[in-house]
């Protein structure tokens, strides 16, 4: 045992005990009295499968933002969203955005695709042996579907999509996951598929299970064109008149500064031509017990935007890798369980549900942010509502 207390291995590592014995280490250490990282509601066994090493709870302000209108497949209706964040002006800002959107009779929003990726590579001894190889893959796909989904309940084997480089041939194995985000599902799975096909294919000279080209937790081109996690469309048409009432700018002048940055996007190679996705994802990660740093991948998002035939401004955002459960990790913990009760979202059968709040939600803050800028109200509204004063 550690002077911090058990480093995971034990049965013991689970206890008030050993959050305190590592604390009290951390104090000896550091001088500080650490006693709002000592304060909290956690009982240590229920986060056994969270996190190692437990010893307390990093807390952040939540603030509620809504309610959010929702014409969904999954979603229907209205909603209070759940933001843990530590910036100011975002509940704000977020909320007037879903006035807007309400008046304006809602979000539409649309999960187009859904597939989690593990993206193992062969290597052989030539360019020629990889294509065979490939060619191979595709004759046996349903035994090696088998094979994958015999290591999992819920997981199913979409398709194999191939890729090839020298004498490599990357497999980008798709699933489906149910209500669970499927990282830990589509590794297990595309293992036990790999380790058949190594015994079934002679020649292979070299096999590793992931080869970045899953780009876990990294925001990639082949995911903005073939989706991680669910791919969700959400998309509005406002009245000019609500743009002038609620956002103190035109259809007109939002469509311009839309062109201007999407200009500024595309000199600057960034991942989203939008203004700040990932302040609602990330936001509505935290409080749903989300794996954060799947914002890398969720954040990524393509904004398009049309002044229609009588003025008004349709608006959309379609996400390619939002990457949500609504079961497992950390969504059972007690504060997240409780957003996705307020969502409507938690347990089996509601993670479409979720991905369709997720994305609504992202186009509100869009707007509203987007309609700041134009308006001058943006660096007002952070010193009014964003300094700690």
């Amino acid at each position: 045992m550690s002077a911090a207390g058990p480093t995971g291995d034990g049965d013991d590592d689970y206890t008030r005990d050993s959050a305190e014995a590592r604390l009290q280490t951390a104090r000896e250490a550091s001088g500080a009295a650490l006693a709002n990282i000592a304060s909290h509601r956690f009982d240590p066994a229920d986060v056994r499968g969270n996190v190692e090493n437990f010893a307390g709870a990093a807390q952040l302000p939540l603030g509620i933002a809504g309610p959010l209108l929702v014409n969904g497949e999954h979603a229907q209706g209205e909603f209070h969203v759940p933001l843990a964040t530590t910036e100011g002006t975002l509940v704000a800002s977020y909320s007037r955005g879903m006035k807007l959107a309400r008046e304006a009779g809602g979000v539409t929003a649309t999960v187009l695709d859904d597939a989690m990726q593990r993206a193992p590579a062969f290597g052989f001894d030539s360019a020629r042996e990889a294509r065979e190889f490939g060619d191979w893959v595709r004759e046996r796909f349903d035994d090696i579907r088998a094979q994958a989904e015999s290591a999992t309940r819920s997981g199913h084997l979409r398709d194999i999509e191939q890729y090839t480089a020298s004498r490599l041939r990357f497999l980008r194995f798709n699933f489906t996951s149910g209500d669970a985000a499927g990282q830990n599902l589509s590794g297990r799975a595309t293992a036990a598929a790999c380790e058949w096909i190594q015994q079934e294919y002679p020649g292979i000279r070299y096999f590793q299970l992931e080869a970045n080209f899953a780009t876990d937790k990294k925001t990639s081109q082949v995911n903005v064109l073939h989706t991680r996690g669910k791919r969700v469309v959400a998309e509005i048409t406002i009245p000019n008149e609500l743009m002038e009432r609620h956002l103190h700018t035109s259809a007109q002048l939002m469509y311009r500064a839309r062109q201007v940055s999407n200009v500024g996007s595309f000199m600057s190679g960034v991942n989203n031509n939008g203004s700040h996705s990932a302040n609602a994802i990330t936001a509505m990660f935290i409080a749903t017990g989300q794996d954060v740093a799947n914002v890398a991948e969720s954040s990524a998002a393509i904004v398009h935007a049309e002044l229609v035939e009588d003025g008004d401004y349709y608006y959309s955002i379609t996400i390619p890798a939002l990457i949500v459960a609504t079961y497992g990790g950390g969504t059972g913990l007690p504060t997240q369980r409780d957003c996705l009760e307020m969502l409507g979202c938690y347990g089996e059968g509601k993670v479409l549900k979720l991905a369709e709040i997720v994305a609504a939600t992202a186009l509100c803050g869009e707007l509203s942010l987007g309609a700041a800028v134009i308006s001058d109200e943006w660096v007002d509204a952070h010193e009014r509502l964003g300094r700690n004063r």
